[in-house]
């Protein structure tokens, strides 16, 4: 028969403890400052949202993005020509000259999906019909639509078949919106 006695340095284990503990955390900060680095070194490559020409095409993959960045800061868009692709949607309380440029975003993978889109004004908007596909350019402004609320002022737009890909996902978290910049 064997007997271990196994004496332990209570003093060495909290050190060789209190050390692993610290290295782990260094470790962990280590890798965050890299991933926010790298982050933000991808971030100042923004073709796919800066505008070509004096107009903003807004596609569908970052549609959701874009409106979330024009909704978190208004001022920094005020005055952007923007072009993208919706249907046209009403709710009651809209005047004869306003609709939503509207897209369905999906929020469940059985395809539950929620209206979002951009309060429009223009002059003729009663000449299109809801749920029609349009394509419109315009220019963002403030105003107020039960709070303050960016509305796009159209300057034209055309009717368009429905697209391929009608529908769209929510912001992701990788989108960095530059200051007046889509």
């Amino acid at each position: 028969m064997f007997i271990y006695n196994l004496k332990i340095n209570g003093s060495k284990v909290f050190k060789y403890f209190f050390t692993g503990i610290v290295v782990f955390i260094i470790v962990i900060l280590i890798f965050v400052s890299i991933k926010l680095f790298m982050g933000a070194k991808n971030s100042k490559d923004v073709s796919s949202c800066m505008p070509q020409s004096d107009i903003s095409v807004i596609s569908t993959k970052n549609y959701t993005n874009v409106l979330k960045a024009v909704h978190e800061n208004i001022d920094n868009y005020v005055g952007i020509k923007i072009q993208f692709t919706g249907y046209v949607y009403r709710v009651l309380d809209l005047t004869d000259t306003q609709f939503i440029l509207a897209r369905d975003m999906i929020i469940s993978s059985d395809y539950q999906y929620v209206i979002v889109g951009f309060l429009c004004e223009y002059e003729h908007a009663q000449d299109f019909a809801n749920n029609t596909w349009v394509e419109l350019t315009g220019e963002i402004t403030r105003g107020n639509y039960h709070g303050d609320m960016p509305i796009v002022k159209v300057t034209n737009i055309r009717t368009v078949d429905k697209p391929n890909e009608e529908y769209v996902y929510p912001p992701d978290d990788t989108y960095i919106p530059t200051n007046g910049v889509l």
